[in-house]
């Protein structure tokens, strides 16, 4: 039985050859964005200028992962849209209490895609100054 397990296990059986394998990579990535306000009493989610969502590729709803620069805090939510050009950089909700208005954070979303392509695909990176500005856009790590 044990021989049987082996055999089929191995990577290198036809029967694999057949599966797609899935990696999950980073697809996009707000770079030094600053906390302009923390929300405690709202609902929930990050609050992000719309022109800055457009940029990056990112999607209302969409699941982003968050990393403090700041304190070290690393959560999830999910994104709402701001008012354009507002430069706006809001958490929300219960996350508010993981930042502070001025802090730095990395807004980062990840997607899944055939491991095949995984090692071609570029994410979108957006660098963005004190102001939440645009410094610069590119598609590589």
């Amino acid at each position: 039985m044990l021989k049987f397990f082996l055999i089929f296990l191995n990577p290198k059986n036809a029967i694999w050859e057949n599966i797609k394998m899935k990696i999950e990579i980073l697809y996009s990535k707000i770079h030094n964005a600053t906390i302009t306000d923390a929300n405690l009493n709202y609902k929930g989610s990050i609050t992000i200028d719309k022109a800055l969502l457009r940029e990056s590729k990112l999607f209302v709803g969409q699941k982003v992962e968050i990393a403090n620069l700041n304190n070290g805090e690393r959560f999830s939510t999910y994104i709402i849209e701001g008012k354009e050009n507002s430069k706006v950089i809001c958490l929300n909700g219960a996350a508010a209490r993981k930042v502070q208005v001025g802090d730095k954070i990395i807004i980062m979303a990840y997607a899944t895609c055939d491991i095949d392509k995984a090692e071609s695909f570029k994410p979108t990176i957006i660098m963005l100054d004190e102001d939440n500005d645009i410094i610069t856009t590119t598609n590589e790590e």
